[in-house]
């Protein structure tokens, strides 16, 4: 089957809403794309165009995208793009869907700080096992005193 995939880099326009749906979690929000482009006229960027996308996430990435995601913030969706027409009160309307496989926070803009979601689906136990590829680290003594000393958590985007 032959399918249209798209990766666009934009900002979210809409907060995410979630839904538990009988087929199992879903969020949709909008997504801002606007082109930029160098007018030598003026000897500067200018601001072109914007396309809004309905962004659609189903499952276990509906429930990160809804936790994760807020108005404004930098993002990147790569998934299927979907074209639909319909005909509300006599009048045609086009809108473009993105079918989301995967969405992130464009780094490009600011700082992320990743934290693995709950399992909801098990996976299979792997056959081998695996390497241990961790670094060894030295133990430090727990730290005593004013938990305002403790060092801060990382933010989530800046």
């Amino acid at each position: 089957m032959n399918e249209t995939m798209v990766c666009a880099v934009g900002r979210v326009a809409t907060q995410p809403v979630y839904r538990e749906m009988a087929s199992g979690p879903s969020a949709r929000f909008r997504m801002a794309v606007t082109a930029r482009y160098w007018d030598r006229e003026k000897n500067m960027w200018t601001d072109g165009h914007t396309n809004f996308f309905t962004v659609w996430a189903n499952r276990q990435l509906a429930t990160n995208t809804a936790a994760s995601l807020t108005v404004g913030e930098p993002v990147i969706v790569q998934g299927r793009l979907k074209v639909r027409t319909d005909v509300r009160e006599g009048q045609s309307w086009t809108s473009a869907d993105i079918d989301a496989v995967a969405i992130g926070h464009d780094l490009a803009w600011g700082t992320s700080a990743f934290r693995r979601g709950g399992k909801t689906e098990t996976a299979p136990a792997p056959t081998q096992s695996e390497p241990n590829w961790e670094t060894p680290q030295e133990v430090s003594p727990e730290p005593a005193g004013d938990p305002a000393q403790q060092p801060p958590e990382p933010a989530v985007l800046t």
